[in-house]
């Protein structure tokens, strides 16, 4: 459904951008890059200097630096299957990644259409987080209000006992939010300055907030059919 068309997709932990970026990546027949999805494609091919590189910080469980992750980022933005168009979810994270990303779009010539802010309330985000539970055996997904399984506790599959990650329980949710929150501000008024940002409510449902960029996206220099 698109000619072209590049966008950057932000929101906290909960905010629902992997279910946004699907409908997009559908819809627009456009590539989904995702830091996580990079990072293990790269280290698939251990011999490259890249893949070297980033296990050498995994390895020791520390944070990857940013121009590793801008390299990793250029390589992915430089392939011709991106003709189409990309949507980036998962960077930039904090202001010194934002302004590496900016030069390096520079440098390739690469313009960005819209930037999606997805902001939810923080009551939203804990009832979608922490009412989230993994089966223990096969790992399914679950969720005791949207997805709930047949029996309570009981995977529907493999009849496994289910679980609460760590990450989904709500003080790490809200030390994770509090962190988000204090990174985010600055990032959301670059892109705003720039023009190019577009922020809905969260809160939403996930085809109402579909609804809303497609409505933006049409008013884009007509890129967007």
């Amino acid at each position: 459904m698109s000619r072209h068309l590049n966008m950057i997709i932000m929101g906290s932990p909960g905010a629902g951008k992997g279910t946004q970026a699907d409908l997009i990546v559908r819809y627009y027949n456009i590539a989904h890059i995702s830091t996580g999805d990079m990072f293990r494609e790269i280290l698939k091919d251990s011999n490259s200097d890249i893949a070297i590189e980033l296990k050498s910080y995994v390895e020791k469980g520390e944070l990857v630096p940013d121009d590793v992750v801008l390299k990793m980022v250029k390589i992915k933005l430089s392939e011709k299957s991106l003709s189409s168009g990309f949507i980036l979810d998962g960077f930039p994270r904090t202001m010194d990644q934002t302004k590496g990303l900016d030069m390096l779009l520079k440098e390739l010539d690469i313009n960005i259409d819209l930037v999606l802010y997805l902001d939810a309330s923080v009551d939203i985000i804990l009832e979608r987080l922490t009412g989230r539970r993994v089966c223990m055996h096969c790992g399914a997904n679950y969720h005791i209000k949207y997805s709930p399984t047949a029996e309570e506790g009981i995977c529907d599959r493999c009849d496994g006992e289910l679980y609460q990650r760590e990450d989904d329980k709500e003080e790490t949710i809200k030390r994770r939010l509090e962190i988000y929150g204090e990174q985010i501000e600055d990032i959301i008024d670059f892109y705003d300055k720039k023009g190019i940002l577009f922020k809905v409510s969260g809160d939403l449902s996930a085809q109402d907030v579909f609804s809303y960029v497609k409505e933006r996206l049409k008013s884009i220099d007509n890129k967007v059919i």
